[in-house]
């Protein structure tokens, strides 16, 4: 079940240890995983509380992803205050400004700000990934395209050929895997609107990127022009798809297109397992009404050739009864 908003008992003793005594602690967020956020002010200045249970968070994935962004110049929350041993972690604090909630107050900024998403996934290719960050390899990607037969599937009650679901999917991402491994890039996994915020002097700040893996250059591309959480039209994903190859410099285009449907369609399956377990494992239920827009995007991903054995597999497994239609009523 989803934690309650309360902050953790240590917090205040923490917060003293480190110049922050008697500071007032405000609900911030939660988030999909254990990791809690609050506000705490102090003076007319604020900062941000991280609480990662250390039974089920570790911040040191953070903590280091944090120290690789701000040493190539992007903008990560600074660490202000590390307790390990307690999962707590005091940060910049970067406003309230995620663009998802600031485009729908400014929708005439949409473009200007996928700009620069863009341009800062593209700054990204021209870097080598971090050689302690795991790869985004084939074990990985398998793991993640399994909770649609583990969660999604039985909770609708739907039989599957999970031999032949995994045989599908390792003949559509070969040079997925490929690319992956010869270029790999810093890929931070969660990119998109809600995690990004536009700061006082404009730049984007980033958040959740405590997953990171090296790995091909498409996948966050895709993470942020098929958004769970908000539409991107179909006109401009294909504005900054093109804006992205430009910057990116990609010389075969069709190939990068290639992966960069099959990388969706991973992404977009996996994300459909992780809702659906979300829900049932830990009664967080508003994320299911977010399920037909990923399976608008996925339709569209296996409509690529590339995809054609995956497409193939869920045709003869999930009826459309059991896609987007099974979630309409949420």
């Amino acid at each position: 079940m989803a934690s309650p908003m309360i902050p953790p008992a240590e917090a205040p003793d923490f917060l003293a240890a480190h110049g922050w005594a008697g500071a007032d602690i405000r609900p911030l967020a939660g988030d999909a995983s254990f990791r809690r956020y609050f506000r705490v002010h102090r003076d007319g200045e604020t900062a941000v509380l991280m609480d990662a249970p250390p039974a089920h968070e570790d911040v040191g994935p953070f903590l280091k992803v944090a120290g690789h962004l701000l040493d190539r110049g992007l903008k990560a929350p600074r660490p202000l205050a590390v307790d390990r041993r307690r999962g707590l972690l005091l940060l910049e604090d970067f406003g309230d400004d995620r663009v998802g909630p600031l485009l729908l107050r400014e929708p005439h900024r949409e473009r200007e700000i996928y700009e620069q998403a863009v341009d800062l996934l593209a700054e990204l290719t021209f870097r080598p990934a971090p050689d302690d960050l795991p790869p985004y390899d084939e074990p990985a990607m398998e793991r993640e395209v399994r909770l649609l037969t583990e969660w999604y599937a039985p909770a609708l009650d739907v039989p599957v050929d999970e031999a032949a679901y995994l045989a599908a999917w390792r003949a559509a991402w070969g040079g997925v895997i490929e690319e992956a491994t010869q270029n790999p890039v810093l890929v931070l996994r969660d990119y998109h609107a809600d995690n990004l915020m536009v700061l006082p002097e404009n730049a984007l700040g980033l958040l959740d990127f405590q997953d990171a893996l090296a790995g091909h250059a498409a996948y966050d591309l895709v993470s942020l022009l098929q958004d769970a959480r908000r539409d991107v039209s179909a006109e401009l994903e294909q504005a900054m798809f093109d804006r992205f190859c430009e910057a990116a410099m990609i010389a075969d285009r069709d190939r990068f297109r290639a992966d960069y449907e099959v990388l969706g369609a991973q992404r977009n399956t996996k994300i459909l397992g992780i809702f659906t377990r979300l829900w049932r494992r830990d009664g967080k239920q508003h994320y299911l009404p977010l399920q037909p827009r990923v399976w608008g995007y996925l339709e569209r991903n296996l409509s690529h050739p590339a995809l054609a054995p995956v497409r193939a597999w869920f045709d003869a497994n999930l009826p459309p009864d059991k896609r987007a239609a099974a979630w309409a009523e949420r």
